[in-house]
């Protein structure tokens, strides 16, 4: 509902191009709502608070980094967020 009252105030001054890029939307959107279906049964409670630890410790280390107490590569972790996925398929 907000997505379409921002695209209604945005194509009165861009043109049609909003138009055009709600298809695009359509499609990423659409994909990661598929994938997730697909990766449901995977994910059981114990692997979605995994990944919430995971992407607390990546958001303190953007933090810090942010403060300019450290200088860690954040997004070289960033997979990180996946492989309790992993873990937990072979456990």
């Amino acid at each position: 509902m907000i997505d379409g009252i921002a695209a209604i105030v945005m194509a009165s001054s861009l043109g049609v191009g909003v138009l055009l890029s709600a298809g695009l939307i359509l499609v990423y959107e659409g994909g990661i709502s598929l994938f997730a279906n697909v990766l449901a049964p995977l994910l059981n409670d114990s692997v979605i608070n995994e990944m919430t630890c995971v992407g607390s410790l990546l958001i303190v280390g953007l933090a810090l980094n942010m403060l300019k107490l450290t200088d860690l590569k954040i997004m070289n972790y960033a997979p990180a967020v996946f492989f309790p996925i992993l873990f937990g398929f072979f456990m």
